[in-house]
């Protein structure tokens, strides 16, 4: 049978997040309700769908793609990663429907598992609000759950509110971004939280240039320490022995087989690591099915939205997502929400307006105007417009950038973050203005 490409055709929706993602999800990755959804129709009517966020994906899809594809074999692009997510999602699913098997039968690798471990994942919140989350993710049958851990927010409060809703078997596992600055703070900090049954792993406590501080730690604490894979380049990471395994947040099909060898040569586990709703958790699971060594949770932030533009559902139990067995994808893309959720040019959402407040122990404040520097906001940026790159606003140093630099105490108990959305007031409104040309302190 011969397969040649009809068409390949990109749409832009804005999917609703649920509501308390809707909230703390502002603060930073307010524009992840923004996906690109691709349509790719080979001759003969077969539809293969693929999906990405065009500010946070390992390749964006460009018009140029789009056009190149057309005529076609599509068997010509499946392994190239630089097509783009949503596209090699769309050519997998369509070859798979035009075969009549599963997308984890294309992949040079036999099928070892038919379920896949899946985490729980949420953004900088505060314990309350991750305790709610835990409950509904224990609801949806899930039982790993990463947060991102701040040294604005209490990470011994985060856990216990955690534990406190969740089953025995419930298992956390902890993402700094870098925050705990060197091996010195991270210790003690990490060997009291490895205590707690439920903290399974850490993940990126420090800078991963630091791999010395790196291996130093690793040394000190039982629990698994994880590093983004490529940040040193793998054979450094390994021959210094600095992590136990490794995310990848790279998940197209080439560089995952590649990083899964590797690590399958040398024993390392890792989890699989792209954002979006159904038909990407799909994707992950498929790619999970083959890939001996991904047996960390996957984390793919499915359950921050309240549609996942799916007809039926994954089937998730236990922690795990079952591998769909139909052909392709195995799942049935919802076309009603192309129109329900279709959004128009400037594919962007404007940031909300909002005061970012920390308080210590100590009864010191600190306010802020934003989570990080809009000049170096991804978030911000249309993946569709140079224009619209430009910076908007000439701020200083904000939230992330001034703890980076270790301008405050990192993880103390009692540490809390709140934020005020504009309430009219020309209070409100001086403060915010004070707050953009950089912190502003109160109480000291």
């Amino acid at each position: 049978m011969a397969l040649r490409i009809k068409s390949a055709d990109r749409f832009v929706v804005n999917v609703p997040l649920t509501p308390r993602c809707e909230e703390w999800n502002a603060l930073m990755v307010y524009n992840w309700r923004i996906l690109e959804i691709i349509r790719v129709e080979l001759e003969g009517g077969i539809v293969g769908w693929g999906e990405s966020i065009p500010v946070y994906t390992w390749t964006k899809t460009t018009d140029e793609a789009l056009l190149a594809v057309p005529g076609m074999n599509p068997v010509e692009f499946m392994g190239d990663d630089s097509i783009g997510a949503g596209l090699q999602m769309a050519l997998y699913d369509a070859v798979g429907k035009a075969l009549e098997i599963p997308a984890h039968c294309l992949f040079p690798l036999p099928k070892i598992r038919d379920w896949c471990p899946l985490g729980w994942w949420n953004t900088k919140m505060p314990p309350e609000a991750l305790a709610e989350e835990a409950k509904e993710a224990v609801s949806k049958g899930y039982t790993a759950h990463k947060i991102k851990t701040r040294p604005w927010l209490d990470c011994y409060a985060q856990t216990e509110a955690i534990s406190a809703v969740t089953p025995e078997h419930y298992r956390i596992d902890m993402d700094w971004n870098d925050m705990l600055l060197h091996v010195g703070i991270a210790t003690p900090i990490l060997q009291e939280l490895e205590k707690h049954p439920k903290v399974a792993l850490f993940e990126g406590p420090l800078p991963q240039r630091d791999i010395e501080g790196y291996r130093h730690l690793r040394g000190k604490i039982a629990k698994p320490i994880v590093a983004h894979i490529g940040v040193p380049a793998f054979p450094v990471a390994v021959r210094s022995e600095m992590c136990d395994g490794f995310v990848f947040s790279e998940c197209g099909a080439g560089i995952a087989m590649t990083n899964g060898a590797l690590c399958a040569a040398f024993e390392k586990p890792f989890w699989l690591q792209a954002v979006g709703a159904g038909l990407t958790t799909a994707w992950v699971a498929q790619l999970g099915a083959v890939l001996s060594h991904a047996r960390w949770p996957a984390i793919t932030c499915m359950n921050n939205y309240a549609d996942d533009l799916l007809s039926e559902p994954l089937r998730i139990e236990d922690g795990y997502v079952q591998v769909p067995t139909a052909p392709g994808l195995g799942v049935t893309f919802n076309t009603d929400t192309l129109s329900r959720y279709a959004m128009q040019p400037p594919y962007l959402h404007p940031e909300r307006r909002h005061i970012i407040t920390v308080e210590w122990p100590s009864g010191r404040r600190l306010h802020y105007a934003t989570m990080v520097n809009r000049q170096g906001n991804h978030a911000t940026k249309s993946p569709f417009s140079h224009a619209a790159n430009a910076t908007t606003l000439d701020t200083h140093r904000q939230m992330w950038e001034d703890f980076l630099m270790g301008n405050h105490p990192i993880e103390p108990r009692g540490a809390q973050m709140t934020v005020q959305k504009d309430d009219g007031s020309s209070e409100w409104a001086d403060l915010y203005a004070r707050t953009q040309k950089g912190p502003v302190w109160s109480g000291r």
